[in-house]
């Protein structure tokens, strides 16, 4: 047991376990605030389209009393499929996997651009010419492999 509680704490005390946690945290702000933008900005034009239809009271009463809303439905508990919630929800995952699409396009973007300019950059030479037989050698050599010339050390 103390062998676990250990083990766990080495576990927690790792950064990826606080970024995670970081990461969940932001993920929910953003989820509400897409959520928000669903229900308050985006599904209100749509629903004035379509004849002011409110998508979030769309629903299907399976016990066959009628029911005003889903919210009356459910305040009498009826058995309703509410497929306007799902609605609801189906455009907020497209948003949020739309936004994170362009956030990792961006990221990954960013990373070819910094990649570009690694390779562009040019590599130190690696070897040099003898000056007294013109072969190709190694930038540190003091003696030339090919004509044993002694070479100046620069």
């Amino acid at each position: 047991m103390k062998k676990m509680l250990s083990e766990f704490k080495d576990f927690i005390q790792r950064g990826n376990v606080m970024d995670m946690a970081v990461g969940v945290i932001i993920g929910i702000a953003f989820g509400a605030i897409v959520t928000s933008l669903v229900n308050d900005i985006i599904m209100p034009p749509i629903g004035l389209l379509l004849g002011g239809a409110d998508f979030s009271d769309l629903y299907i009463n399976l016990s066959g009393a009628d029911y005003a809303s889903l919210s009356d439905a459910k305040a009498a508990g009826a058995a309703v499929i509410a497929y306007g919630a799902f609605i609801n929800t189906i455009i907020n995952f497209l948003i949020i996997a739309l936004a994170v699409f362009f956030m990792i396009r961006v990221v990954n973007n960013l990373g070819k651009r910094m990649k570009k300019e690694e390779e562009e950059a040019p590599a130190a030479p690696t070897t040099k010419d003898c000056p007294f037989c013109f072969s190709s050698i190694a930038i540190k050599a003091t003696r030339c492999p090919n004509c044993t010339s002694q070479l100046d050390i620069e």
